[in-house]
């Protein structure tokens, strides 16, 4: 009897075989694996605190075989042996194989379902307890909803039930902090209102990804950090107005963006007594910079960050805490922060980039400090397991998402020998796309369970549950994904390039030109090196359209004589007065001499100045100078300019051949007077005579 039954069982599963998927997500995107799929809607209450308590479970069993079922029954699954730890949890759910189902079926809290047709669902619905369930103490348990034919599962879905009698002593009640970003890659190249792409008029409106962002704002408790890049606010608010798209036919006209308004709206009052942070101004590769020689540029987006955030959200925001591009950085880049103007003193880094050393096989706490060349800075370690619920990938449910939620929270609370509140936080990843029904519901879940206190980023420190880290890991992979040496030379170019165009104004105020350049060194070019190479082009001839803006005026000149001067013309287009060096340099010392120049030229808005350049002729013919324009601290700016200086030389045989000819000239004057004079008195005596002579 008992081969027949287990023959039966055999035959029973090949039978089913094919209507058994490995996920929920997959059995609903892949027509391939076509199964009956069981779902759970809800589990009430979600964290049952009596023995006596009703727990109520419903779902729905769906046939998408393509083909009528039999009569199914659905069924809970449990066991009342508790899981140990965090790594037994994450077994369990990626564990997909039937077999390996909680062991115990219950008789009573099970549901037949009449045969299906191809497409149709049926709602199911029973209730248990946990005494019925053998829970006796605070923990996390295992438990499944499975759809059995003929007795043999087919198909399950399993989660977890945390179970939270009232404990003595009560479990520590750890300190949680979440960190939601606010980031996007650049859409301008330069400050104006020509965007190189209409990808953020599509993600601030209807379901778009910043719009959801809006939306989990608007519900968020107080107590979440929110890091926002003031470049993707900047971009927003151009959008207010008219704006421009470049796409391939040319620049299409876009009316002023109604959506733009309301976001910004959104953002600035659902954020007004929120802790916020401004990330550094387009979110710039900081690694990438610290490893290239562009030292300056950390510290610039820093300033224009906190500058650009209290403008466009009209309170003061902190910029304190930097969150590098994965999570990651080095002691290169920690030192280049820490320095900063505003001091960075606190990091937000991957568990990847600071783990624990020696390993530990619980929970860490989150908070450590780490050494900078400008003293100590307090590191913040996102837990991943934590965090990944935020962004789950695939398909999941919000049930599914929560249950696993209260389960790791309190898993950690109950680990052996962690006997002091710890500190966690959680950080999706940094362009994340959210869910916000889902990252809505554990922000309100995270706000109610007994073992888990809400609290800012901010209010974390390193404390006595620390643990010791191993220091900051940066691996070779690391520098890989960095912006490459390639592109950031380039950068590196326009940016000094950008940088004459204000130091050589009178006022020497930052350059127009930061923000552009800041946007070329985004970490979002990370992985879309292409379309940064084109916004370099793009800013890189507007700069030297700039810099073109203040020219040498001049044509062929005239060295009349070996010693004298020559006029040097600057023309000023660039809107503003500007104070520079013109260095003139001969291209032939054997034909023409110039004496070196020390005036400051100063020229005001649409003039042009002039300076008389002394130069020395040793001989006749043409020669070329090269006239470079310098900025007050002696650097060229702008391309050099040759000009020829035509010369007559020997003026001083000149002068002498000119007076010897004078002298000639004054001697055949007075030869040609005295010889009149004796003329006309030859003239006059001839006369006589013949008057006496009559």
């Amino acid at each position: 009897m008992i081969r027949k039954a287990t023959l039966l069982a055999v035959l029973s599963a090949a039978l089913f075989a094919p209507m058994v998927a490995a996920t929920p997500s997959t059995a609903a995107t892949s027509a391939s694996r076509q199964t009956v799929t069981v779902s759970l809607a809800s589990i009430t209450p979600d964290v049952p605190t009596s023995q006596t308590d009703e727990i109520k479970f419903t779902g729905t069993v769906r046939n998408d075989t393509g083909a009528p079922t039999p009569a199914q029954r659905v069924r809970l699954r449990y066991t009342p042996q508790r899981l140990t730890d965090r790594a037994s949890m994450a077994a369990y759910v990626a564990d997909q194989n039937t077999v390996t189902l909680p062991g115990n079926v219950s008789a009573s809290s099970a549901m037949d379902v009449p045969p299906l047709a191809a497409g149709e669902e049926a709602r199911w619905e029973f209730t248990a307890t946990p005494v019925q369930l053998g829970y006796r103490s605070f923990g996390v348990y295992p438990i499944a909803i499975d759809v059995a034919q003929y007795g043999v599962p087919v198909y399950a879905q399993r989660t977890f039930l945390t179970y939270a009698p009232p404990t003595v002593p009560k479990p520590p009640r750890n300190k949680l902090a979440i960190a939601l970003p606010v980031i996007d890659q650049p859409h301008r190249a330069t400050d104006g209102s020509r965007f190189v792409d209409d990808k953020l008029s599509q993600s601030i409106a209807g379901k778009g990804r910043l719009a959801d962002l809006a939306r989990i704002a608007q519900v968020a408790p107080k107590t979440v950090s929110w890091f926002v890049d003031p470049a993707l606010l900047d971009d927003v608010n151009m959008m207010k107005g008219g704006y421009t798209v470049k796409t391939k036919d040319g620049d299409e006209q876009r009316p002023a963006s109604a959506e733009a308004g309301t976001w910004l709206t959104t953002m600035r009052t659902s954020l007004a007594s929120s802790p916020v942070v401004a990330v550094p101004y387009a979110d710039p590769d900081v690694t990438g910079l610290a490893h290239r020689g562009l030292d300056v540029q950390p510290n610039r987006a820093i300033q224009l960050a906190g500058q650009k955030a209290r403008e466009l959200l009209g309170r003061e925001v902190k910029s304190n805490v930097n969150w590098p591009p994965s999570g990651r950085l080095d002691p290169d880049a920690l030192d280049l922060l820490s320095v900063a103007e505003a001091k960075v003193d606190r990091v937000l880094l991957d568990v990847g980039n600071l783990p624990p050393q020696p390993p530990v096989t619980f929970t860490p706490d989150a908070a450590s400090t780490l050494d900078s060349v400008n003293g100590p800075v307090t590191a913040l370690v996102a837990d991943p397991q934590l965090s990944a619920l935020f962004e789950p990938e695939g398909a999941t449910s919000t049930l599914l998402t929560t249950q696993r939620f209260i389960a790791e929270t309190a898993m950690i609370s109950a680990e052996p020998g962690q006997t002091r509140p710890r500190s966690l936080v959680v950080a999706p990843s940094r362009r994340w796309d959210p869910d916000p029904a889902l990252v809505s519901a554990l922000m309100k879940t995270a706000g109610r369970l007994p073992w888990l206190q809400m609290t800012t980023l901010e209010s974390i420190k390193p404390g006595k549950a620390s643990v010791p880290r191993a220091g900051l890991t940066y691996t070779d992979a690391d520098r890989k994904d960095e912006l490459s040496g390639k592109y950031l030379k380039r950068v590196k170019e326009t940016w000094a390039q950008a940088q004459l165009t204000a130091e050589i104004t009178t006022t020497r105020t930052q350059s127009s030109f930061d923000a552009a350049v800041l946007r070329l060194s985004s970490s979002a070019w990370r992985t879309s090196s292409r379309t940064g190479r084109a916004l370099t082009k793009v800013v890189g001839a507007e700069v030297e359209d700039r810099l073109d803006k203040v020219t040498v005026t001049g044509r062929p000149s005239t060295l009349a004589g070996s010693d004298g001067v020559v006029p040097i013309s600057v023309k000023n287009s660039t809107g503003a007065p500007i104070a520079l060096y013109i260095d003139v340099q001969s291209n032939n010392r054997k034909l023409l001499q110039v004496k070196a120049q020390d005036e400051l030229l100063n020229i005001g808005v649409g003039q042009s100045g002039t300076v008389q350049v002394p130069m020395t002729a040793t001989g006749n013919g043409d020669a070329t100078v090269t006239v470079q324009l310098k900025t007050t601290d002696g650097k060229a700016y702008g391309e050099p300019v040759r000009l020829t200086i035509r010369t007559t030389g020997y003026t001083g045989i000149a002068s002498v051949i000119v007076g010897a000819a004078l002298t000639v000239m004054l001697a055949a004057v007075v030869t040609r007077v005295l010889r009149r004079r004796s003329e006309r008195k030859l003239a006059r005596a001839a006369k006589n005579r013949e008057v006496s002579t009559a």
